[in-house]
C-alpha cells in the first residue's frame, strides 16, 4: 500500500496545483492529504480504488480551506505578484499563461472534471465517485469544459484543443 500511494503523489500535486494555482500550497495540500490518508488509513476499503480515495481526500480538504480563506484578505487575482516578476519573452510560456489563464476562467466543478479525466487519465466513473456525482454530470462537465476553453482560446473546435497529454502538460505535468 505504501508503494500504491507514493505512485499517487504526482497526479495528487499536479490536482493540487491546478486547483490551488499555487505550487507552495498545493505542496502543503498533498502533505495534509497524505496526513489525512494515513491517520485514516482504516477507513479506506481494500480492493477499492485508491488513488481516487486520496484524490477525494485532497479535494475536500481544498474546498474546507477555501472556505476559511474566503474570509481572508489576499492576493487571489495575483495582481500585486504580477508585479514583482519580468514577464517573459518566450511564446511558449506566454502560450502557458494564456492557457492558465482560461483553465482558471471555468467555473470550478468544470475545471475539477477536466483536470481528473484529460490531466489526471481517471476514468469517467472514477472522476464522478470523487466527485460525488453522476458520470453523466461528468461527462457533460467534461464537454463543456473542453467547449469553453476552445473559446477562450479562439480554436476552431474542441477537438482541435489537442490530445489529452498537450492538457496534462500545460496543467501541471505528470510527475511535477
Amino acid at each position: 500500500m505504501r508503494d500504491d500511494i507514493l505512485a499517487a503523489v504526482p497526479s495528487l500535486r499536479a490536482f493540487a496545483i491546478s486547483l490551488s494555482g499555487n505550487a507552495d500550497r498545493a505542496d502543503d495540500l498533498v502533505q495534509e492529504t497524505l496526513l489525512r490518508a494515513l491517520a485514516n488509513i482504516d477507513s479506506f476499503q481494500p480492493g477499492s480504488n485508491l488513488p481516487a480515495w486520496l484524490f477525494t481526500i485532497l479535494r475536500n480538504l481544498f474546498r474546507s480551506d477555501y472556505r476559511k480563506r474566503r474570509r481572508e484578505v489576499e492576493d487571489a487575482e495575483g495582481n500585486y505578484a504580477k508585479t514583482l516578476k519580468t514577464q517573459p519573452s518566450q511564446n511558449a510560456h506566454l502560450e502557458f499563461e494564456e492557457f492558465r489563464a482560461a483553465l482558471d476562467k471555468l467555473p470550478q466543478d468544470q475545471r475539477e472534471a477536466l483536470i481528473l479525466v484529460g490531466a489526471s487519465g481517471f476514468s469517467y466513473e472514477d472522476a464522478a465517485s470523487i466527485c460525488g456525482c453522476a458520470v453523466g454530470t461528468i461527462k457533460s462537465r467534461v464537454n463543456r469544459a473542453r467547449s469553453k476553453l476552445a473559446a477562450l482560446l479562439y480554436v476552431d473546435g474542441a477537438e482541435d484543443f489537442g490530445p489529452d497529454e498537450t492538457v496534462r502538460a500545460v496543467i501541471g505535468g505528470s510527475g511535477g
